[in-house]
């Protein structure tokens, strides 16, 4: 895994030892970041259920200008840290390990608003669209917010929900990627 683009471009990232996680291809990244825009002109990131954090790196290494990184694995953690530390993107990030819906609470305390979301959970757990009602309701969302969906290919999320709709849908295998806006 690699940084593809932006300012931290070529950096090697490291994996979270074991198969608890399951990063997203360089590929998927690839094609993920062609279908939401290569770059972007700052703005704030949440990268839920981080693993790794390549995903929310590979935002901020294009232009973001911060990220929150949640994951509720003590080594996935410390892998999002040595990452950032490794691309130079410490300083415009925060790490914390936390249950993901309890991190929303959380940050809604603190009156966030993100402009890019990467939802990526296990394949095990089938709650994406709750977690962007949740997201909907705490007011986490600036208004044309992106939200990132990577799931298992065999489950089917619903192009329409809420203040959400679909505006591309791709599958790599047994990934699949939905790309929402968020329109209140």
């Amino acid at each position: 895994m690699r940084v593809i683009s932006g300012s931290a471009r070529g950096r090697t990232l490291k994996a979270v030892p074991g198969m608890g996680t399951r990063p997203t291809t360089d590929k998927v990244k690839e094609a993920v970041f062609s279908m939401i825009g290569p770059y972007f002109d700052g703005g704030a990131v949440l990268d839920l259920f981080a693993g790794t954090g390549g995903l929310g790196i590979e935002a901020l290494s294009r232009g973001m200008d911060k990220a929150v990184f949640v994951d509720l694995d003590n080594k996935s953690i410390e892998v999002v840290r040595a990452n950032l530390k490794t691309a130079g993107l410490a300083e415009r990030a925060e790490v914390y390990k936390n249950d993901a819906e309890r991190a929303l609470k959380v940050l809604a305390k603190r009156e966030a608003a993100f402009e890019l979301v990467f939802l990526d959970p296990p394949y095990r757990l089938k709650f994406g669209e709750k977690l962007m009602q949740a997201m909907d309701e705490l007011k986490l969302l600036e208004d044309r917010a992106t939200v990132v969906l990577e799931y298992e290919s065999s489950y089917v999320y619903p192009s329409c929900f809420g203040n959400f709709t679909e505006l591309r849908k791709a599958e790599y295998g047994e990934t699949s990627v939905s790309i929402y806006r968020y329109e209140p």
